[in-house]
């Protein structure tokens, strides 16, 4: 009896934990599926060994030693993940075409409940959702391994240098020093344009601005449209390289190439650290809608200068908890759709 009700205690005592961890392994990673890999990873040596586990750091130190660790293996084949305009110029829309790359290129969108514990301080939950924001996700995959680390424990977590040390089996000099050249990289890439403009919650402002956005993507109104993107806003597609830069190029390409779109349906999702939308299209053979993208939006200055669509939807709804169709409204029935 009293073996099973510490081990039901054990288990207890590492869920806990979970919500945080994905947060730090999903930095570490760029992947929400190889985030998720990595903690169950991480909670089962933390089973396994917990007999060896002698109290002389608190389980929660211990839990992110193993989940560094699982990360660092995971990092040795120097994969790092990316989005198309880290890799490639935009393309016009004249020579606009649709190449796929292999899933394990891409910087992958994550719902905030799974990455963002439940915290009282304002303030820590602000830097925990300024810290998957898709550019400073994008930022970091450009660090070395280890100065992710450092930067992830020390910048967002509040770790103490000396903490980190223990962690990484190294000297406060070395964590201060990877510390200095991580922030370096991240202020050469100007992690900070764009970001930090989306209040928590969204602000008045905010909210009606994605009010005319929905009403103009459903309305598929591009003159709409148009009054609301920045004039150099970005517009990606992951799996696809291409990206578009500007609203003639977004405007014409969604009555062009993305025509098939128009009478759509927007639902509206929280991922990292951004307003988004999944993405449904009408579906002429089944009827209703299907599902098309998971929408993330970046906005500045009442403006949205980031609409960034992740396609494989496969993976996407369901980590989500997205229905995988909806049904037509009776209105909609009538109208044919």
């Amino acid at each position: 009896m009293g073996d099973s009700t510490a081990t039901a205690d054990l288990d207890v005592a590492l869920e806990k934990h979970r919500t945080e961890l994905t947060g730090y392994c999903y930095r570490m990673l760029g992947s929400s599926f190889e985030a998720e890999d990595a903690v169950q990873d991480t909670l089962v040596r933390a089973w396994r060994s917990h007999d060896k586990f002698e109290g002389r750091s608190s389980l929660r130190s211990w839990l992110y030693r193993i989940a560094t660790n699982v990360c660092l293996d995971m990092l040795t084949a120097g994969n790092k993940r990316a989005r198309p305009m880290d890799l490639t110029e935009s393309t016009p829309l004249a020579q606009a075409a649709l190449s796929p790359r292999p899933d394990s290129i891409w910087l992958e969108p994550m719902p905030d409940t799974r990455v963002l514990p439940t915290v009282d301080d304002p303030a820590e939950a602000a830097v925990a959702k300024e810290s998957i924001r898709l550019a400073f996700m994008a930022a970091l995959q450009q660090l070395p391994p280890k100065q992710r680390a450092v930067l992830i424990l020390r910048e967002v977590l509040a770790w103490k240098a000396s903490e980190v040390a223990e962690l990484l089996d190294t000297s406060v000099a070395s964590v201060n020093s990877a510390l200095q050249r991580a922030r370096a990289t991240l202020a050469e890439r100007e992690t900070a344009a764009g970001e930090g403009a989306v209040s928590d919650p969204l602000d008045e402002e905010q909210r009606k601005l994605l009010e005319r956005y929905v009403k103009a993507f459903e309305g598929y109104d591009m003159t709409a449209l148009t009054a609301l993107l920045h004039e150099d806003a970005i517009m990606t597609m992951p799996p696809f390289d291409l990206w578009l830069r500007g609203t003639a190029d977004i405007t014409g390409f969604m009555t062009t190439l993305g025509a098939s779109c128009a009478g759509s349906r927007l639902l509206p999702v929280e991922a990292n650290g951004l307003p988004g939308f999944a993405h449904y299209k009408p579906d002429p053979e089944a009827g209703g809608f299907s599902p098309w993208a998971v929408q993330v939006l970046e906005l500045s200055d009442g403006r949205i200068t980031g609409f960034h669509c992740f396609l494989d939807t496969g993976r996407w709804f369901p980590l989500f908890g997205l229905p995988l169709h909806l049904e037509a409204e009776p209105d909609e029935v009538e109208k044919g759709v």
